[in-house]
């Protein structure tokens, strides 16, 4: 934190938000578990609000068990009578205050909020549509802007504007509503014409919800009605042959560029799972392994570094990102995406990569904080 923080004097006070609209809404809860757990209480005031399935805020337990993955039962943001909205500071200083609203009540003020720490993943959340809010609220806060959480967001405009930035990105099609619904048969001929194996992607969401993997034209249709129970809009990728290796980005201090940790490469274990799926991800502990730093030449990890911290900039990043690559036989580094908002669980590829390179995680909790005290709000 630089001594210019305009919190400095006191215990900063933080909004832990979390759960939301999305698919990955129990995927949030988690990562919230997480970092409830692990963030110093003797540095932060934290008050923790959920938001149920359906959109409203509630002031919600800070037990991190009472968010943490039990049994493999996924938790959830229930609705209470008491919703908490966000209004001007009634003293009128700088921020907002938090307000408790019931039916039939006079609204009870929590009290202002220094920063909030947006633990949402997917669409209403991760997407830029809540940072617009905060931004229009003039709420400080940890992670990706308005436009680089949309772009992070979106499969397809990410690999326009990483091929923009002269990042290889592999083959693919985009699939949208009207063309699906207009001509579902020329959407699968173009997918076709990429080869086998496919990946068929919602282009809106993370965690591999609704992702699968193609063998030949016969599944084409299948996946994308599968794909489009998450988003309208569909991204069907070639498969590219390679290893997966990760990268964990955080935005440097004042004018410095992109940290990036030593990358890491995900081994699934022999069993049930063909890929990186969301079962192996959350709910089988023992589906994968992580490798950091991964067995690469030096040079090569110079260089996937180098790359994962150009496209952070790429997309205008702030804040932390995740950049994944394909790293073929042939020695290239295929871009495959970057996640504004990547897991975050300790067991997630996220902090276990930056443990690896020194940061731990409370510390790297510690350090996202203090990057979003130290930026102003409003255009930067």
């Amino acid at each position: 934190m630089t001594t210019d923080s305009p919190v400095r004097s006191r215990k900063p006070r933080v909004l832990v938000l979390f759960g939301g609209r999305s698919s990955e809404h129990s995927v949030s809860c988690v990562t919230a578990a997480g970092v409830l757990e692990a963030i110093d209480r003797s540095r932060y005031e934290v008050v923790p609000v959920g938001i149920t399935k359906s959109g409203q805020w509630s002031l919600v337990s800070a037990d991190p068990s009472s968010w943490s993955l039990r049994a493999d039962v996924l938790p959830e943001v229930t609705a209470t009578e008491q919703a908490v909205v966000m209004g001007t500071a009634a003293d009128g200083s700088e921020g907002q205050e938090l307000l408790v609203a019931a039916p039939g009540s006079v609204p009870e003020s929590l009290g202002g909020v220094d920063v909030v720490l947006p633990l949402l993943h997917g669409p209403f959340g991760e997407d830029g549509t809540l940072q617009g809010m905060l931004e229009l609220a003039d709420m400080r806060y940890v992670g990706a802007g308005v436009l680089a959480s949309a772009v992070g967001m979106d499969k397809h405009f990410m690999k326009v504007v990483f091929a923009a930035a002269g990042l290889e990105v592999g083959p693919y099609v985009v699939v949208t509503d009207r063309q699906w619904r207009t001509d579902a048969g020329e959407s699968i001929r173009r997918a076709a014409a990429l080869g086998f194996p496919l990946f068929v992607k919602p282009a809106r969401a993370g965690s591999s919800m609704g992702i699968s993997r193609v063998e030949d034209a016969d599944g084409i249709r299948a996946a994308v009605e599968a794909a489009r129970v998450f988003d309208p809009k569909v991204v069907i990728e070639a498969g590219i042959l390679g290893r997966e290796i990760e990268v964990a980005v955080l935005q440097g201090r004042g004018l410095d560029g992109p940290r990036t940790s030593l990358p890491g490469e995900i081994a699934i274990q022999p069993g049930e799972h063909a890929w990186y799926d969301f079962e192996a991800k959350y709910v089988d502990g023992a589906a994968a392994e992580l490798s950091c730093p991964a067995d690469l030449p030096q040079d090569v990890i110079d260089r996937v570094r180098r790359l994962a911290g150009e496209a952070f900039d790429a997309i205008g990043g702030e804040g932390l990102s995740r950049v994944d690559f394909f790293y073929t036989p042939d020695g290239r580094l295929v871009i495959n995406e970057i996640n504004t908002m990547p897991g975050f669980t300790p067991i997630s590829m996220y902090p276990q990569m930056w443990a690896k390179s020194g940061l731990g995680y409370t510390e790297l909790i510690d350090e996202l904080i203090g990057l979003a005290l130290d930026r102003g709000t409003g255009l930067r």
